[in-house]
């Protein structure tokens, strides 16, 4: 039996009936953007998160750009960046003209490593960008920390994070803003591109609310130099429904983590990835000394293994021109090299940790 790396379908087929009436109910009311939907959706998110506000917006890279813009980062500013995550962490601080500074992460989560951020700002830095990587969250306690005596804000990735916690606390009210992908593959997503930010600060979410519609509070009237960036209320109708099950779903994944914790824990040749409490797996991750061999036996077994990310950012093309040299992030550049996502997702095959760890075994 194969494996995929994840089963949209599995999960479609578990809710259609509920999906479709939900896209119904948009095609009656004929309000496609900014409807009925989508606010339902921001006030129920921003429940789940414990934030005071969401706002939905069109991806996961817009929501980090508007809150850039919102915060007036601009060119000649700095903003402080995990050297390991994906590119939207640092390309939305590029669109607006700022420059990202790389900090190295840690070796055994692949996080952002709070001791190493003090040593990265400068007068120019306007703000921290703490990515919760694979759907742990990153320790916030230490990050504000270090950002309160610089007097900087904390702006949270969580696009992996839907329902995570620190010590209690949610993903999307550990910081100024968080922003979130409702990406297809996300651990909630949507049925196309779409994204969301959450806040607790009324002023910041009034500037964002009118950054996302032409800079806009009423029809017509332009306060401001603002973007289209708004969430479609079909896919604010998907995602209501989702997030329902999404507790469920989280529930499900990390009983699959323990699994292949369990069956992966005597394996010399297999370096599993340390997740913090409260994570809610959006990706299961281990690192191997040869990726290769290990992705070519997985995917000869059916199982569908892949990789995030083959490259640290200092290693992207188009962030060369910052001047990073090789050996400059190391624990980054680890996990570049070794790391494999496993499948991980709340209908995975109840075999498959045993599987995976079959095919590790032998490496």
């Amino acid at each position: 039996m194969i494996v995929p790396f994840v089963d949209l379908k599995a999960q479609y087929l578990a809710i259609r009936d509920e999906v479709r009436a939900a896209i119904d109910t948009v095609f009656d009311q004929c309000e496609f953007v900014l409807g009925q939907e989508v606010t339902a959706f921001e006030a129920e998110f921003a429940r789940y998160c414990h934030a005071k506000h969401a706002l939905g917006v069109a991806n996961g890279l817009d929501a980090l750009t508007l809150v850039a813009r919102g915060l007036g980062i601009g060119p000649g500013d700095e903003v402080i960046v995990p050297a390991m995550t994906f590119i939207a962490s640092a390309l939305a601080f590029s669109q607006v003209g700022a420059t990202p500074v790389l900090v190295d992460v840690t070796s055994d989560s692949a996080l952002i490593d709070p001791a190493r951020i003090e040593a990265a700002i400068t007068p120019r830095t306007k703000a921290i960008c703490a990515v919760h990587l694979y759907g742990q969250c990153a320790d916030m306690a230490a990050i504000t920390a270090v950002a309160a005596r610089h007097g900087l804000p904390v702006i949270e990735d969580a696009a992996q994070a839907h329902g995570a916690d620190d010590n209690g606390l949610r993903a999307g009210s550990l910081g100024l803003a968080a922003c979130f992908s409702f990406y297809p593959g996300k651990n909630l997503g949507g049925y196309g591109d779409a994204g969301g930010i959450c806040t607790n600060d009324d002023a910041l979410n009034e500037r964002l609310s009118s950054l996302r519609n032409y800079g806009a509070k009423v029809k017509y009237h332009h306060e401001q130099l603002g973007g289209n960036s708004r969430l479609d209320s079909i896919q604010a109708a998907i995602l209501r429904v989702k997030l329902r099950y999404l507790d469920g779903w989280t529930a499900a994944r990390r009983q699959h983590a323990a699994r292949y914790d369990a069956v992966l824990a005597d394996l010399p040749q297999v370096r599993r990835t340390i997740y913090r409490p409260g994570s809610v797996y959006h990706l299961y991750v281990i690192r191997v000394a040869d990726r290769d061999a290990a992705l070519t036996k997985l995917h000869q077994a059916g199982i569908g293994a892949g990789i995030h990310y083959p490259f640290a950012l200092h290693q992207q093309e188009c962030y060369r021109d910052l001047g990073y040299q090789p050996g400059d992030f190391p624990n980054a550049e680890d996990w570049a090299a070794h790391s494999i996502s496993l499948p991980l997702y709340a209908e995975l095959p109840e075999d498959a940790p045993e599987r995976v760890a079959a095919v590790l075994r032998v490496l």
